[in-house]
């Protein structure tokens, strides 16, 4: 069996939703790839007894190794390290060196502010500097220190590796983490543990249902997989964990998927759609790409930005909402809002061209519908986007469609479709 982990994310801002944990799912990353079994992730606030029982908890599941993050900082609140140190039946005592190292820190820090309340800074950091005796010390990125603690001598259970909340100072730290005698001895138990990734588009989660039922009637073992289908973005994402020997019966897996769903199935080696417009575009031969956006507010263009390098192929955007806009700044006949209204063919058409002449692009995408949750009408409800992708060799791509759920979801969906619409015309057009 492998080495078993857990994950405890602190933080009462966590908790109650006002801020978005990323640690937990990068640390059971990092698990994955050393071949480490991540059993759980409990999120607990900024109580001490809610983290101890977080800790007991996952050492009554047979966890070697428990990561925390967050909860080192200099105020009240940050409770972590003591907590951890009461896990461990380790006495807390002040580490003079890493006090000096803190101390060198802020004072760089607080230069910059003489008013600053010294007399808090000094407690702030005594804090920080006070750690469970026998702790390994991960050096702090910013003023917290990360710690790697093992349990008391003479007592058994989980190493504990305690790292900062914010992920600027977490990634670095993790590392050093594992390169620790302690963090190596917890996870001595690792296999090797492989996971690949299917995408999906223009298909109901439904449907993979089936698709595995008539996989395991069909004789492949699935059931020696661990397999999770997921809906993200509109995308159906099939992600298999496996260990090596699994591997010929993943790839059965992965090719009755391929047959079964050869008109949806978009990656089989986890490449997102984003990343195989950006390959389309960059070429050889490069293409250039220009957007005019309604409805979705710019989501299309920040799409296209978030893959590195879309500086070569990425000419730029409009969000034209008003119909003003429209006409001025993509040459939208007034003609043509009149008699089609915003919300059409006609004008999702004139867009994407407008987007592509305005901006000397080879492809031009237009969107322009209604995100709700007013603005329908019974010939034009709520949900209604027309989508248009336009290249200068004459090739056009149209679509509507009539979306369900919230403002958001109408807006994230309709990106991106947008995306596969455009990837697909360039793919036809090199065919």
């Amino acid at each position: 069996m492998s080495a078993r982990a857990g994950i405890v994310v602190t933080g009462t801002e966590v908790l109650t939703g006002r801020v978005v944990d990323r640690n937990g799912p990068w640390c059971s990353e990092q698990l994955r790839a050393i071949g480490v079994d991540h059993e759980s992730t409990v999120v607990v606030g900024d109580r001490p007894a809610d983290i101890l029982a977080a800790l007991r908890w996952l050492a009554s599941e047979g966890c070697s190794l428990i990561i925390t993050s967050g909860g080192l900082g200099p105020t009240a609140d940050d409770l972590t390290a003591t907590v951890v140190g009461e896990f461990q039946q380790r006495t807390m005592v002040v580490d003079q060196p890493l006090h000096s190292r803190i101390t060198a820190i802020l004072e760089r820090l607080t230069a910059r502010w003489p008013t600053v309340d010294q007399e808090s800074i000094a407690a702030g950091n005594l804090k920080q500097a006070t750690i469970p005796e026998g702790a390994t010390i991960l050096e702090p990125v910013g003023t917290a220190p990360g710690l790697v603690v093992p349990p008391a001598e003479g007592s058994s259970g989980p190493t504990v590796v305690v790292l900062p909340g914010p992920p600027s100072e977490l990634v670095p730290m993790w590392q050093a983490a594992a390169q620790t005698e302690p963090f190596i001895e917890a996870t001595a138990g690792r296999v090797p543990i492989e996971q690949s990734m299917l995408r999906l588009f223009g298909i109901p989660e439904s449907e993979i249902a089936a698709t595995l039922r008539s996989a395991r009637a069909a004789g492949i073992g699935i059931d020696e997989l661990e397999i999770t289908t997921c809906l993200r973005r509109g995308e159906i994402e099939i992600v298999t964990r496996f260990v090596p020997e699994q591997q010929q019966t993943y790839d059965d897996f992965a090719e009755f998927v391929a047959s079964s769903h050869a008109d949806t199935l978009f990656s089989v080696d986890g490449t997102t759609i984003d990343q195989q417009l950006a390959a389309l575009l960059t070429g050889p031969p490069l293409r250039t790409i220009a957007v005019a956006e309604s409805c979705t507010g710019g989501l299309v263009a920040a799409r296209l930005t978030e893959s590195p390098g879309a500086s070569t192929y990425l000419r730029g955007g409009f969000v034209a909402y008003s119909n003003e806009a429209k006409v001025s700044l993509l040459a939208v006949p007034a003609a043509l809002l009149e008699e089609h209204g915003a919300v059409s063919e006609e004008v999702a058409v004139a867009l994407a061209e407008g987007a592509r002449s305005a901006l000397d692009a080879y492809v031009g995408v237009g969107v322009t519908g209604i995100a709700g949750p007013g603005g329908g009408t019974e010939d034009k409800p709520v949900g209604l986007v027309w989508c248009a992708v336009s290249l200068a060799s004459g090739e056009l791509s149209v679509r509507k469609l009539q979306l369900p759920g919230s403002r958001q979801l109408i807006r994230d969906r309709t990106t991106t479709v947008v995306l596969h619409m455009t990837a697909r015309l360039l793919r036809e057009e090199t065919e």
